[in-house]
């Protein structure tokens, strides 16, 4: 069952996004090279301890930081440690914060330094994709329309949509129903309403949308090796459009 939030729970999840918002941007001057992925970490938690939330991630199912961090090929969920960024690089930052209760998830892709322009090219597309899924989150939409909306516009632009990994619905549980894939036909799925929150993220590969688990039992990265890009937003779905939660 699909978690209608009233007014007040939205307010409440409204706020958590705003903090997420502000450590992003307390982050961006420190995607530079040099600067390792711990430390990028510990400068996350202590955003958001300092302004009375959580880290949503820091233990969940024994993930062990604050922010995944994950850097080229990898695609989701890498572990932050003593790798240091290098010009070139591109990072995807993923955030949970808990505030009073409520979640909020985004992720943004950075680049470091100069970049290719295959990879300029990748983080613009899968942007888009974004936001294409996210214009689909309207009262009388189907769930699938989301999904659809990402994978035409990522396969139009020659890329592919991991189909391993999903987005979810979000609010009181860091992961609530539904799962939001980023492939499949338009029309499918539950009715979107008013009340739904969902975090929607696309994960859109250079390669094959194939992908594989390391050592680690967290760190997803694509089996050919090829650069793999990541965007996620919170989004209200209201009678008035989506209300995107985290920008």
């Amino acid at each position: 069952m699909i978690p209608i939030k009233t007014g007040a729970e939205l307010e409440r999840i409204r706020v958590s996004g705003a903090l997420l918002r502000d450590v992003f941007t307390g982050l961006e001057d420190m995607i530079r090279p040099g600067t390792t992925t711990a430390e990028l970490d510990a400068a996350a938690e202590e955003m958001i301890r300092s302004r009375g939330g959580a880290p949503a991630f820091k233990g969940y199912q024994g993930y062990p930081a604050t922010i995944c961090a994950s850097i080229n090929e990898q695609v989701v969920h890498g572990i932050p440690g003593s790798r240091a960024l290098a010009e070139g690089d591109i990072i995807g930052v993923d955030i949970g914060v808990v505030l009073d209760g409520f979640y909020s998830d985004a992720t943004r892709t950075y680049p470091v330094g100069e970049v290719s322009e295959e990879a300029r090219r990748l983080m613009r597309v899968t942007g888009e994709a974004l936001d294409r899924g996210i214009e689909m989150a309207r009262p009388g939409n189907r769930l699938s329309d989301i999904s659809h909306a990402i994978q035409k516009h990522a396969e139009s632009h020659g890329y592919s949509v991991v189909r391993a990994l999903v987005g979810h619905g979000i609010g009181r549980r860091m992961h609530e129903e539904p799962q939001i894939p980023n492939f499949g036909p338009p029309g499918k799925g539950p009715e979107l309403l008013a009340g739904m929150v969902l975090a929607i993220e696309p994960m859109v590969n250079v390669g094959t949308w194939e992908v594989l688990t390391l050592e680690d039992a967290w760190t997803f990265v694509t089996v050919d090796g090829k650069l793999s890009c990541h965007f996620e937003d919170t989004v209200a779905v209201t009678d008035a459009g989506p209300e995107i939660l985290t920008r």
